[in-house]
């Protein structure tokens, strides 16, 4: 690769990077009307929290009983005993699979339509109409959005832990691939409560990462309505990597 062309892409980088702070430090200003900022904050609870439970609760119930029934796949060494498939089940759930894959998940809807609704906005001159009359766009718009996902999204991911333990013991009910008191057993055995705050920790960072590149990649659409697609999948595609590398980064850091 030419070195003009590695500088280009390099400066582009740090051009994004230099933006994307910049809208940070423009977004987390106090609001000129708290009253409007709490409505939209509550709006944005439901679009981003209580509209993303359904998905939420039909995966992690699913994924709980397809962990079940592969560990006792697994664990059919006798010399391991059968209550180590809840341990499995239960710990898989807790460390990975709830705070992880279910922000991934979340990427795929909430950053999408976050992308997608600002930037819809954008094309539309409604953002350049809040700047007409004196409304920090940024601030109303992105904040509500960021600081409802970090409240709210923590909290989906406790309700899929518990619905994808519970999803586990409906498998060892209707399938018989371990005794329901076995299960139970294993899911209570050797329980480690920092693995909670383990999970809710890096929900809330992917949280952030989720709404604040979303907004950011939305904000940005420069075009028509073709690139507020093209804006939509830049911020699935940069929200899943950035989330990917900070889950490396967290579990390094908090389970060192």
């Amino acid at each position: 690769m030419p070195i003009f062309t590695k500088n280009a892409v390099m400066f582009k980088i740090f051009k994004q990077f230099d933006e994307y702070f910049y809208m940070l430090r423009k977004t987390f200003t106090r609001p000129q009307k708290m009253k409007i900022f709490f409505r939209r904050f509550f709006h944005e609870v439901e679009a981003i929290g209580l509209d993303s439970l359904a998905i939420v609760a039909i995966l992690s119930v699913f994924m709980g009983a397809v962990i079940l029934i592969q560990s006792a796949y697994n664990f059919s060494n006798p010399l391991i005993p059968d209550y180590a498939e809840g341990v499995a089940t239960r710990d898989s759930m807790l460390l990975e699979f709830s705070p992880t894959i279910i922000s991934l998940i979340l990427v795929g809807k909430v950053g999408s339509s976050i992308a997608s609704e600002l930037g819809t906005m954008r094309v539309t001159e409604q953002i350049d109409a809040l700047k007409i009359m004196g409304v920090d766009p940024m601030n109303y718009l992105i904040l509500p959005k960021i600081v409802a996902g970090v409240f709210i999204i923590p909290f989906l991911i406790l309700i899929s832990m518990f619905l994808g333990i519970y999803g586990g013991y409906l498998a060892a009910l209707f399938t018989g691939a371990i005794s329901t008191g076995r299960y139970i057993i294993g899911i209570q055995y050797d329980f480690i409560p920092y693995y909670v705050f383990y999970a809710l920790a890096k929900s809330s960072v992917f949280a952030f990462i989720l709404t604040s590149v979303s907004s950011f990649h939305g904000y940005n659409t420069q075009g028509g309505a073709l690139e507020v697609g093209k804006s939509s999948t830049k911020a699935v595609v940069y929200s899943t990597i950035t989330i990917i590398f900070f889950n490396l980064v967290l579990t390094k850091l908090l389970l060192n």
